[in-house]
């Protein structure tokens, strides 16, 4: 009899599009394991590591309706996956290619621990392997419009055929999926699932898709895919996505790419996910003490007294999400208005949301505190007010995440400190002048670029 192939899954929970999968099903009956790394449970919040419960009972349930199962393993994958591959007889290991930091190293120690067995990598969670997009010369693009214009010359596959039907799977005692952890009240995560991701697709590209390019920076609308926490979790791929994409999709073609930008920049630079990708900003004086508490800690309650910024942190503890356009304005405010580290928002946003993808989510605080890979981004000094009459002109968002705005129409919506009688009761003023803070980030950032 041919022996067994474990797949070894990780951000790839799904059955279609995959083609570790079917590099596995070529070599023999297939074993899909996934495996508890307690490093990774540890960096991850409570929302995602619930969401990835959910992910993984989904595709338990799925195989078992093929007549597989998910063999679940606790435990360092380079002691658990060798163990699998003795007590399953296989006779190679095949995996996505993970080509974050960790992941890089995991999957050495791996590899060597297997000894004779083959680690196989077939595929990735991206359209164009990070790495492979690079400069004439031969160098890594540090700026996104080059990068998306070789990523696009590049191209990348069709979705792989993959059909469990056609694939025999190898059976294995494992463990349950654990319970979810404890959530915090009142937080609603999306349907898990690689069933769920693909009909948020398919409602998207009905619903919305038409209207992306000039509707995505409105958070009073349900105007994006929502699919980022699917992406994430490997229950879509990225080709699935843009072969559904035509030449007037551009818009969305392009924010897929900023997801494969900051892998390739992680790639190349794996320090930045720690450390300023422009050192000498390094030294820009950021605030503590006191003060910088109390500001921190309006700042993660939705309690700045500007509602647009109240909204987003708001909308990140009951949906474990956040608009992207309102992303980048609570991210500009705490550096920029509240003069708080960038590490600091980062490492809150990775303990909160669904969708927290190291590359993403550190390259993007990097790019909104001017210390990214964009060439002059310290310019950008978001004004919440500006952006909330822009981007939620009725205040249509902003009372469905501050309840305490609930009567007031727009504009005073924006700015309830402006109106005769000031806030209303139970909203709080303004904790800082933003006119006063923006004229400081661009001084401190002109004396360190100077």
């Amino acid at each position: 009899m041919t022996a067994p192939a474990v797949l070894w899954l990780r951000r790839d929970l799904r059955l279609r599009d995959h083609p570790a999968l079917m590099a596995a099903a070529e070599a023999g009956p297939v074993l899909p394991l996934f495996v508890l790394d307690p490093v990774l449970l540890a960096a991850a919040g409570s929302p995602r590591v619930a969401f990835l419960y959910r992910t993984l009972r989904a595709l338990r349930e799925d195989l078992r309706g093929w007549g597989g199962d998910l063999v679940v393993r606790s435990g360092a994958p380079e002691t658990v996956v060798p163990s699998v591959v003795a007590q399953a007889g296989a006779g190679s290991v095949h995996v996505s290619a993970d080509c974050a930091p960790y992941g890089r190293a995991r999957d050495a120690r791996v590899e060597s621990a297997l000894a004779r067995v083959p680690l196989v990598r077939t595929g990735s969670p991206y359209a164009v392997r990070p790495g492979r997009v690079m400069r004439r010369d031969g160098g890594p693009l540090r700026v996104y419009s080059a990068f998306y214009r070789a990523w696009v010359d590049h191209g990348w596959r069709r979705p792989a055929p993959s059909d469990p039907r056609r694939v025999t799977w190898s059976l294995l005692d494992g463990e349950d999926v654990p319970p979810d952890p404890e959530l915090p009240a009142g937080l609603k995560l999306p349907e898990a699932g690689e069933r769920s991701a693909r009909e948020a697709w398919r409602r998207f590209r009905a619903q919305a898709l038409g209207g992306y390019g000039h509707e995505r920076d409105r958070p009073d609308l349900d105007a994006t895919s929502r699919v980022s926490p699917y992406l994430k979790f490997g229950s879509l791929h990225p080709r699935t996505l843009l072969a559904d994409l035509g030449p007037s999709d551009e818009t969305y073609r392009r924010e897929l790419a900023w997801r494969e930008f900051y892998a390739a920049v992680l790639y190349f630079w794996p320090a930045s996910a720690r450390e300023y990708f422009v050192p000498r900003l390094a030294s820009l004086p950021w605030s503590t003490g006191p003060q910088a508490e109390r500001d921190w800690s309006a700042w993660i309650s939705g309690r700045t007294g500007y509602p647009l910024v109240d909204a987003g942190m708001r909308q990140l503890l009951g949906e474990g999400w956040m608009h992207n356009r309102v992303r980048m304005v609570v991210a500009s405010f705490l550096v920029k208005d509240l003069h708080i580290e960038w590490t600091r928002g980062a490492r809150h946003f990775m303990r909160h949301l669904v969708d927290g993808d190291l590359a993403s989510n550190q390259h993007g605080w990097q790019w909104t505190a001017g210390t990214g890979t964009d060439p002059a981004p310290f310019f950008r000094v978001f004004n919440p007010s500006l952006q909330a009459r822009r981007f939620d002109p009725d205040g249509t968002y902003i009372r469905r995440w501050v309840p305490e705005l609930e009567g007031i129409g727009a504009p005073s919506v924006h700015e309830p400190w402006r109106s005769p009688s000031g806030p209303p009761g139970g909203y709080v003023a303004p904790i800082v002048d933003h006119s006063v803070e923006r004229e400081r980030t661009l001084s401190d950032y002109a004396a360190l670029r100077s």
